[in-house]
């Protein structure tokens, strides 16, 4: 009977995925180290926009500065104009060279005079003009039937061709200058016009700029206050907005100025990087009563910081050590698991085996017991007795070199009948014919079945089908169930057997009660006129209930 080995104890699920441990931990460290990264980053992103609104602040008090420097001129022009009943060419010559214009009053085109005409003056103004100062003075373009008056360009210092294109412009013909103009008129401080294109850029100019008018009042005949023109500043935005960084280092960052709110349409100078992040602050800025956007854009980070670079180094170095160290730990771990497993299941199979041993030799030691036990009862003298005890132990041992073979696990029936015939096969008289399907057969019953071959292939070299030359035999097999095979042994063309009443032989004997008894199944035995035919009923065993020697294979 086979012994079945014990279930292997459950192992632990780093013994089960030995990859599991290391792994895990690879990913531990990473992930930990790359939240630790994330969160260096969060805090640099923060530290970013903190220093971009620090800038966006510097750069706002910059423009404020410089704008207040210009609107200090403005205001000490309007004071000195004030005072004079006329705004002449020598004296607003001599206003502007008292000034002594520096370097604070950089970004701008320059400082100019333009003068309140009444629409029933225009010509008069024109004709004086032209008789003191350019032949060509021509006030441009002149009022609409909605406006008084005009309010045109008189005087412009520094005397340059770009700006000598200003010369005669009615400012309050435009919209946006006409808003300043009556803001500072109604409210009599410098006010700054929105966004617009300076008439010094000429026809195609797309810069954009705008204008600071200070108003200047003087007594009418009345004795009433009333507005006589406007000191001016023209300024190209560009320009004002670089005068205004060259007071700070702001460093390598994007800069761009709009009117009143950001929207490209409103944009009035701009200074690009080449990367720039998508990272912007924007401060609000009042520049003589007018509402500007400063928008600061700081460049895109190139890598990583030093913080995070340092971190995700030395995080993943610790990652790959640990990998490294416990995947060395969890492979020795394995292999000591398995040499101990390997250990246990020697002895498990020793110990199976030695008593699968045990038992097979109780059962050899009886089988030899009983054919001795038959034998002796049978036989007529000692000769006979030793030569058909010979026999039989000589089948037993050719069933037992199949066993052995087979680590006394399932053998083939072909084998074991090839086995118990081979002596007749060398003969080539006689005509053995062996088939069926591929049966596997435990111990015991390849045991009892060689002892069976044994006898009736003993029998019919005696006195059956081997014994003369035409003689055949047919020992044939077939599964009858799926636990069950039938094997038939079949002579013919050998001498008649008589039918009269017959002795029954040892053979019969071990037959019918010993091999029947092992085999657990009744066996058919007949000696008819044409030769002995038997059949053998045999269990049939798969290979899966041999599974510790197969996996020992």
């Amino acid at each position: 009977m086979e012994s079945q080995s014990s279930l292997p104890p459950s192992r632990h699920w780093f013994d089960r995925f030995p990859r599991a441990l290391p792994v895990g931990i690879f990913l531990l460290i990473t992930a930990v180290t790359l939240v630790s990264v994330t969160a260096i980053e969060s805090t640099e992103t923060k530290r970013r926009a903190g220093q971009l609104r620090q800038t966006a602040q510097v750069l706002a008090s910059a423009l404020q500065r410089r704008a207040d420097a210009h609107e200090a001129y403005l205001r000490s022009g309007a004071a000195v104009f004030a005072t004079q009943q006329a705004v002449s060419g020598p004296l607003f010559q001599t206003y502007i060279s008292q000034l002594r214009l520096d370097s604070d009053y950089r970004g701008a085109e320059g400082i100019g005079w333009a003068m309140r005409v009444d629409r029933s003056e225009l010509a008069t103004v024109q004709q004086g003009m032209r008789r003191f100062g350019p032949s060509t003075f021509t006030i441009r373009p002149l009022p609409s039937e909605e406006h008084a008056y005009a309010v045109p360009v008189m005087y412009l210092q520094p005397d340059t061709e770009r700006n000598r294109r200003a010369i005669g412009y009615n400012m309050y013909s435009e919209p946006a200058r006409r808003e300043a103009m009556n803001e500072a008129a109604r409210f009599a401080r410098p006010t700054a016009s929105g966004k617009l294109v300076l008439v010094q850029e000429g026809i195609d100019g797309k810069r954009a700029g705008f204008i600071i008018y200070m108003p200047v009042f003087g007594l009418g005949d009345d004795g009433a206050r009333q507005l006589k023109g406007f000191v001016y500043s023209p300024f190209v935005a560009r320009d004002f907005l670089d005068s205004a960084l060259e007071l700070e280092n702001v460093g390598d960052v994007a800069v761009r100025l709009y009117d009143r709110a950001v929207a490209p349409a409103n944009l009035m100078a701009e200074m690009p990087i080449e990367e720039p992040s998508g990272s912007v602050a924007n401060e609000p800025v009042r520049v003589t009563n007018h509402a500007w956007v400063l928008q600061v854009e700081g460049p895109k980070p190139s890598t990583l910081s030093a913080m995070s670079l340092l971190t995700l180094l030395f995080g993943m170095l610790v990652a790959s050590l640990l990998l490294v160290l416990a995947r060395i730990l969890t492979r020795q771990a394995a292999e000591d698991r398995q040499a101990l497993e390997f250990f246990e299941e020697q002895a498990s199979i020793r110990n199976s085996l030695t008593r699968e041993l045990n038992h097979r030799v109780k059962n050899t030691l009886a089988n030899v017991l009983s054919i001795v036990s038959l034998t002796r009862r049978r036989a007529s003298d000692l000769d006979s007795f030793a030569g058909s005890l010979e026999g039989r132990i000589r089948a037993l041992s050719a069933t037992h070199d199949l066993l052995t073979q087979s680590e006394w696990g399932t053998t083939p029936i072909r084998a074991v009948v090839a086995a118990e015939l081979a002596p007749y096969v060398q003969d080539s008289e006689r005509a053995l014919e062996l088939s069926g399907p591929a049966v596997e057969l435990a111990p015991n019953d390849a045991l009892s079945l060689g002892l069976a071959i044994h006898e009736l292939a003993t029998n019919a070299a005696k006195y059956g089908a081997l014994s003369v030359p035409q003689g055949r035999v047919a020992v044939t097999w077939q599964l009858i169930t799926q636990d069950l095979a039938r094997i038939e042994w079949a002579e013919r063309n050998g001498p008649a057997v008589p039918q009269e009443e017959r002795k029954r032989g040892f053979g019969t004997d071990l037959i019918e009660k010993i091999v029947a008894h092992e085999l657990r199944n009744p066996v058919d035995l007949r000696f008819e006129p044409e030769g002995v035919r038997c059949a053998l009923i045999l269990p049939v065993r798969r290979p899966a209930e041999f599974a510790m020697r197969a996996g020992r294979k």
